[in-house]
């Protein structure tokens, strides 16, 4: 099986079933295949939620929760977590639930995680740009990930947080500080990008979509966001007016769903079942899966930005093996070319916050 198919073949999750496709075998968020179960129960999996009880936190909670890999789901917030967790627990699937409420109780939200996927901040507003949150959410970021060095050092660390071009770099500064950065082990979640490009793009083509795969590439906001349409499966072209359209679409989505609320909050459930996706994968490779692919924006040595979103495969250690950007057409060497000098930007804004404070 060679690996530069598995680029073209992106792991994609199914609603209706899981069904073994060889390679790249596509995880449901809501059924698990007989494939998968033999090893499954074996797989005591402690995942916690920081920031379970916001507009990402408790959809993204009420999806892992449906999933037979986990054995722990540990919520944590800084109100309401105890609802929050009560209300799930009574859901008959696999996972124990905990809630964990203020920055006393993260100790015990986060000891034995082997995953933490932190949604926890404040959503954009209109006129907002995902940049205006960082001064609210950097200090968020730079917190919780002070705790997990202490309390689950080897975790796998997925961080929704926007703007994730910059608290990502935020995350590994932090571990690095306490000296236990592994930079295989901490993720920016940009799955939703890849979404809502499959999403788009099936839309305009009248495809199924659970058949359509887009890597996207850069970074998680604006221009900095680089859907490969050249690179889609299945293969397919636009005219160059359609595919920009497409890519302004893809680049403003997040926007388009920020006015759509009219100031009653940002992208939180298409959010969420974006972050279970990856979440899934993650965990399916934790348990000895092969073939779990998913973009994802980590330490990378594809560009000269020290951070980037590629397709990577995912093992037991996290990152085995960085997919790289693929063969570019004109426009997306272009597009890159457009989204380095903010994309550079917002990681230095990261690491100087770490820096300062």
């Amino acid at each position: 099986m060679k690996l530069i198919n598995m680029f073209s073949r992106l792991t994609r999750p199914s609603t209706v079933a899981f069904i073994c496709r060889g390679f790249s075998s596509s995880p449901s968020l809501f059924q698990v295949s007989s494939h998968t179960d033999a090893h499954q129960h074996h797989m005591n999996c402690k995942v916690a939620v920081l920031g379970a009880s916001g507009g990402i936190g408790q959809p993204l909670s009420l999806l892992l929760k449906r999933s037979s890999l986990i054995s722990q789901l540990s919520l944590y917030d800084i109100a309401h977590t105890p609802g929050v967790a009560a209300d799930l627990s009574h859901i008959e699937t696999r996972p124990k639930v905990s809630g964990h409420m203020g920055p006393e109780q993260l100790k015990d939200c986060l000891t034995g995680a082997q995953v933490v996927i932190i949604p926890a901040g404040v959503p954009r507003k209109p006129g907002m740009t995902r940049d205006d949150l960082f001064n609210t959410n950097a200090s968020i970021v730079r917190d919780l990930c002070q705790a997990c060095t202490e309390f689950c050092p080897d975790a796998m660390i997925g961080i929704v947080t926007n703007p994730v071009n910059s608290t990502v770099p935020i995350a590994s500064e932090v571990f690095k500080k306490n000296k236990v950065y592994d930079p295989n082990r901490i993720f920016g979640v940009t799955t939703l990008d890849v979404v809502r490009s499959n999403t788009f793009i099936a839309e305009a083509k009248g495809l199924d979509v659970s058949k359509v795969n887009v890597p996207v590439i850069g970074g998680h906001s604006g221009v900095t966001i680089i859907p490969l349409i050249s690179q889609a499966t299945p293969p397919l072209s636009f005219p160059q007016d359609d595919r920009k359209k497409l890519t302004v679409r893809i680049q403003n989505a997040g926007t388009e769903v920020v006015e759509a609320k009219a100031g009653a909050g940002s992208a939180t459930l298409s959010m969420a079942y974006a972050a279970a996706r990856f979440t899934t994968s993650l965990l399916e490779a934790i348990g000895g899966a092969e073939g779990k692919i998913e973009c994802a924006f980590v330490r990378s040595d594809e560009t000269e930005a020290k951070y980037f979103a590629t397709p990577v495969l995912l093992g037991k250690n996290g990152v085995e093996r960085n997919l790289g950007i693929g063969k570019l057409i004109e426009y997306e060497v272009n597009l890159l070319k457009e989204a380095m000098p903010e994309l550079l930007a917002n990681i230095q804004k990261g690491e100087d916050f770490v820096r300062q404070s």
